[in-house]
């Protein structure tokens, strides 16, 4: 190295150091430069209590994510009688996969790509104990890129630093360091510096969580963190930015960066996310005497004296007849119809009827839209339905279907199936224990299942529960491959819809093979939360996924586009202002029902995949106190920043 580049790359260390005002900061901190700090343990038992069961115990989970499944595996080892129900034909929630045709072939298709980051501390030791690790792959490094003209890629690598020091690292490695914009002689910027290193649980909240992200920022935030980091990184949440408190942003960035000495890099699997993960715990769950049923519909939930005494479901084809409630959806325009739901599960009625139609595609599940002519075309696969839902074009091979409007409430229906299938296994559990851990409109659903007496603040809570703004995730198969210098997932910026780009044919195995035999490639493009007002139809999704990807990607402008799928969903938690006081905790006022999932009240900082999988370890952990077990030691990053506020 020249002496040049080296009195260079001097002056770029003490710009950094001096921007950010981590010199004093560093003399100030116990951490050394070359140790890792170590994982906090959250929950340990002093005692040596037994680890199973030494009676008969029985527990129903309702729901079959990441957090359902986690909760399910530790009590079925520890030998409770679990039941899990799930109401999909897959297992998995937001991780599942299932099978699409593409030609004469057969893939699993999944709801985007997924991140195992090393700091998922509960999730990465389930991988161990199920002695899976070899169905997952390092990333080594990902990248953020920009659109053109606005700022140069950062690349993400593994560290073994804690702050300051992976602030220092960063600030060295960054080509847009001298952009971050950060004054530490402003107070305005000096107190977002300490906001953003100081979480703490609960003061955090206290402090900020009445206000939104945007708002925050809006204020006297340094622009180049803001674009760089904030903003990114804020949307991978899953929670547009004018729409998420920033306590919730702040303990995001807690456990992803401030707080976590393990670095940004990641892992990803080898094959589908139900393949590599959501398989083997169930397979567990099940050599465990555990029983799981898909496609089941829960229609009472019997709450007497404060506990839960039964409960009743029925198994089988989604069109029961059970009724439920959706709520208007003003984002698509039309003076003949009405809509309701949102994503992948919206309903169209003429006003003052009695009728409405599911514009869900029976073919593999897109949302039909209405054409000039009143028919309806599904955008995915080219399904073509009449103006009274009758299949008119495949592939579908069944009509949409058809729901009665039984009930009118605050601008919501209720809907039941026109014709129900009434052949369905009907069944009624009674256990010790009951655990919800659907998502959000589930839980909400769920609650106006239960029969008996409720107590008004338990409902006021499930009530106030916030879904985030939709997600969609469009994959691609081209007939040509290209040539690309970042990581095979990357994050994006600046694009209209799209948050981030994945090549799975240089990751997963069954895209790999069929690249290999075709010289094709398969690219998905992922949305965080997007706009309903910008994006109304799953055609506009499209269009614009198709349109910027090959701004992203212009080789691909000369390629076939030999098949596409769209998954477009509106069912993950929101965190909005004022939402952190009022969050459900664990453990209820019904003393035999407990709360597992991202929307539940969590006390130490976790995040995505990590937040799901520790609520149902510690909903599971919950129980295992009531009988008197040894609860699973959880674990998590450092719980407060050094420069608490």
């Amino acid at each position: 190295m020249s002496q040049s580049s080296l009195s260079s790359w001097a002056i770029s260390r003490r710009t950094a150091l001096k921007m950010l005002g981590v010199g004093a900061v560093g003399a100030i901190v116990s951490y050394s430069r070359f140790s890792k700090p170590q994982p906090f343990i959250f929950q340990k038992d002093s005692l040596n209590l037994p680890l199973n069961l030494s009676a008969p115990k029985s527990v129903v989970v309702i729901g079959a994510g990441l957090a359902g499944l986690a909760c399910a595996y530790q009590l079925s080892q520890r030998g409770f009688q679990v039941t899990l129900l799930e109401r999909s034909p897959n297992l998995g929630g937001k991780i599942a996969s299932w099978i699409i045709e593409v030609g004469d072939e057969q893939f699993k298709m999944e709801h985007g790509f997924h991140g195992f980051f090393p700091q998922y501390y509960n999730l990465n030791n389930l991988i161990q104990e199920l002695e899976i690790s070899d169905n997952f792959q390092s990333l080594d490094f990902y990248s953020l890129l920009f659109r053109q003209g606005t700022y140069h890629e950062e690349v993400f690598r593994p560290t073994n630093t804690a702050f300051p020091w992976n602030i220092v690292d960063l600030a060295i490695s960054s080509p847009n360091r001298l952009r971050w914009g950060i004054n530490l002689a402003n107070p305005g910027h000096w107190q977002v510096f300490r906001a953003i290193t100081g979480f703490q649980i609960p003061k955090s909240f206290n402090h900020l969580d009445e206000i939104s992200v945007a708002d925050w920022a809006a204020k006297d935030f340094p622009k180049g963190l803001y674009d760089l980091y904030f903003l990114p990184f804020a949307k991978s949440s899953l929670n547009a930015p004018e729409h998420l408190s920033t306590g919730e942003l702040l303990q995001f960035f807690h456990f992803y960066f401030f707080g976590n000495p393990e670095g940004l890099a990641f892992n990803g699997t080898k094959d589908d996310m139900g393949t590599s993960l959501v398989t083997p715990i169930a397979q567990a769950i099940e050599n465990r005497g555990g029983k799981i049923r898909t496609q089941a519909t829960i229609s009472e939930i019997g709450l007497s004296e404060g506990k839960i005494e039964f409960l009743a479901y029925q198994q089988g084809d989604a069109l029961t007849d059970i009724p439920f409630w959706v709520e208007p959806n003003r984002a698509i325009e039309d003076d003949k119809l009405l809509y309701y739901g949102a994503g992948d599960r919206v309903f169209a009625a003429q006003p003052g009827s009695t009728q409405a139609i599911s514009l869900t595609c029976p073919h593999e599940g897109c949302t039909v839209s209405k054409q000039a002519d009143g028919n309806f075309l599904c955008p995915c696969h080219g399904a073509l339905f009449d103006v009274e839902g009758r299949v008119m074009r495949g592939p579908a091979q069944r009509d949409l279907a058809q729901f009665k409007i039984l009930q009118r409430k605050d601008e919501q229906i209720q809907l039941v199936a026109h014709a129900p299938n009434l052949s369905l296994m009907r069944e009624k559990i009674e256990a010790d224990y009951y655990v919800i851990a659907t998502d959000v409109p589930g839980v909400k659903q769920l609650l106006n299942l239960m029969t008996g007496e409720i107590n008004p603040s338990l409902k006021q809570q499930i009530e106030q529960l916030a879904i985030a703004d939709p997600f969609a995730v469009a994959r691609f198969w081209f007939d040509q491959d290209f040539t690309w210098q970042h990581s095979y997932f990357t994050s994006l910026s600046g694009y209209e819809l799209t948050d981030s780009i994945t090549l799975y044919h240089r990751l997963q195995k069954q895209f790999i093979d069929w690249a290999k035999k075709t010289g094709g490639s398969v690219v998905e493009l992922h949305a965080y939360c997007y706009s309903e007002k910008k994006f109304p139809t799953q055609e506009a999704l499209l269009t614009t996924f198709e349109q910027e990807l090959y701004q992203i990607v212009p080789q691909l402008k000369n390629a076939t586009v030999l098949h596409r799928e769209l998954v477009n969903q509106k069912n993950f938690s929101g965190y909005p202002p004022k939402s952190y006081r009022e969050r459900p905790e664990t453990t209820t006022e019904i003393s035999n029902l407990i709360f597992a999932g991202d929307w539940v009240k969590m006390p130490f900082p976790c995040g995505l995949m990590e937040r799901a999988v520790s609520s149902g370890l510690l909903a599971a952990n919950a129980i295992l106190q009531q009988e008197g077990l040894q609860r699973r030691i959880l674990f998590s990053v450092a719980p407060e920043g050094m420069l608490k506020i």
